[in-house]
């Protein structure tokens, strides 16, 4: 829809380095369909802010597109255009719903939530009801996206009992994945494949909030685990996240 706005702005890198741009595919790792023009972060927030000043609708454009011939960074600024809006919350709250089914990759999910800081002045009462009817989505970044969200911006002594209740009766089971799961490491990039259980992003998010939570709450995060139970491979994936963090690599998860 904005290829040819987006197109100048491709890393050269990713043109012209094989090995740089199947890095760069490995790690954001789309499913095989979406394509991926190679754009960094920075200039895609540069790109949506001008575009949210534009008289165009440019939201509308994107809602009215087949989002199938979207390409990533297509969908992650138009993520990011509804952060850059000068609009109201009730205004806002609504194009995110009409977003967040489109979501399908961690990269884009990941980069609206770190972006979304007016999410800190809505009430919080408000905003758990609006990210908690997610968690029983049977998509997997939908569920995904309230959690990362409620990691940025929920994260508080007040909130861990809830967020620590509703995570742990996420049925992972009613969770459906694009992502097929592999045991080792995929030959090319942009497989389509993890290597760990389905739904492995939602598990993993799951995983790094809890993660955040013992750096931020130690004490707090580690009694509400020893009454809150978590699937093992979860725990596995929070403890490596915490060994891997130097806030909390010293410190004892449980």
């Amino acid at each position: 829809m904005i290829v040819e706005i987006l197109t100048p702005y491709i890393a050269e890198r990713f043109k012209n380095e094989k090995r740089y741009r199947e890095g760069h595919l490995r790690v954001v790792n789309a499913l095989p369909h979406r394509k991926v023009l190679g754009l960094h972060v920075p200039d895609m927030k540069k790109i949506a802010k001008a575009l949210a000043g534009d008289d165009d609708d440019i939201i509308s454009r994107f809602r009215k597109t087949a989002h199938s011939s979207l390409v990533h960074e297509e969908i992650v600024i138009w993520g990011l255009i509804i952060n850059s809006k000068n609009c109201s919350v009730d205004e806002r709250f609504a194009m995110l719903r009409r977003f967040v089914p489109i979501i399908d990759n961690w990269a884009v999910c990941d980069t609206f939530c770190a972006d979304a800081k007016w999410l800190r002045h809505v009430d919080k009462g408000l905003l758990w009801s609006f990210l908690s009817s997610y968690l029983s989505s049977h998509r997997e970044f939908e569920v995904r996206f309230a959690v990362v969200a409620s990691m940025c911006y929920l994260l508080e002594k007040e909130w861990l009992g809830t967020l620590f209740a509703a995570l742990a009766s996420i049925d992972y089971d009613n969770i459906k994945s694009e992502y097929v799961t592999c045991a080792t490491k995929a030959a090319k990039p942009q497989s389509g494949t993890v290597c760990g259980r389905e739904p492995y992003y939602v598990r993993m998010a799951v995983a790094w909030l809890l993660a955040t939570s013992l750096a931020k709450f130690p004490l707090e995060t580690r009694r509400l685990l020893s009454q809150t139970d978590f699937p093992e491979d979860v725990l596995r994936m929070y403890v490596r996240k915490a060994k891997d963090s130097f806030r909390t690599r010293n410190v004892n998860p449980f």
